[in-house]
């Protein structure tokens, strides 16, 4: 079985409406919004998280189920993750086959993402809970051009995931807390535009 390498870089946006027009503007055509609902798994001695792996079950317009791990790649310009992904029919039975396995529910969040393909990358406009983001996968020439395209800086570049970002906010604004929801966060308004410095 083939390794198959998840290449990408984030970026925090300000106007999410002047990327969006500039991915039009080269030609870049929307998938159409959607809402994702994520759940990330565990086993019991928490090994998963240790070995900085993820087992991930999402539902957006379909179900796919996501292990990803670090690549080992000394390569600091990039986020590379190892990943295999399937889509399966049944969000609710391949979550109950998870915890008979022995894996059990460790986190929820959520996100509306809206996706583009374009000059053989994939653009990710993210809404998170706690900001907006932009999100770059492709190989490490054509996101270095899509960058570059898009009028952005390459030294503004995030390398953190999702979860790392919002653990890092949390201990920063002491959110009481784990799930990243847009419910959660509705009596804690809290952005990360404000504590960009959390983001290096």
């Amino acid at each position: 079985m083939m390794d198959i390498l998840e290449i990408e870089v984030k970026f925090l946006l300000d106007d999410m409406q002047a990327i969006q027009d500039r991915i039009t503007q080269l030609g870049g055509i929307s998938e159409g919004p959607v809402f994702e609902t994520n759940i990330r798994f565990e086993n019991a001695s928490h090994g998963l998280r240790k070995n900085r792996s993820i087992l991930r079950l999402r539902k957006d317009r379909k179900t796919t189920l996501t292990f990803k791990s670090d690549a080992n790649e000394n390569d600091h310009q990039f986020k590379i993750n190892t990943e295999y992904e399937v889509v399966v029919d049944d969000f609710a039975m391949m979550k109950q086959i998870l915890e008979a396995l022995g894996f059990q529910q460790e986190q929820i969040y959520e996100k509306k993402r809206d996706t583009v393909m374009l000059h053989h990358t994939t653009l990710c406009m993210d809404t998170m809970p706690f900001g907006t983001f932009l999100e770059i996968e492709g190989s490490k020439e054509n996101i270095r051009d899509m960058v570059q395209r898009l009028g952005l800086v390459w030294e503004d570049r995030i390398l953190l995931n999702y979860i790392a970002i919002f653990e890092r906010l949390k201990k920063e604004c002491r959110l009481p807390f784990s799930d990243i929801t847009f419910k959660n966060f509705e009596p804690f308004p809290t952005n990360i535009r404000d504590y960009r410095f959390l983001l290096a």
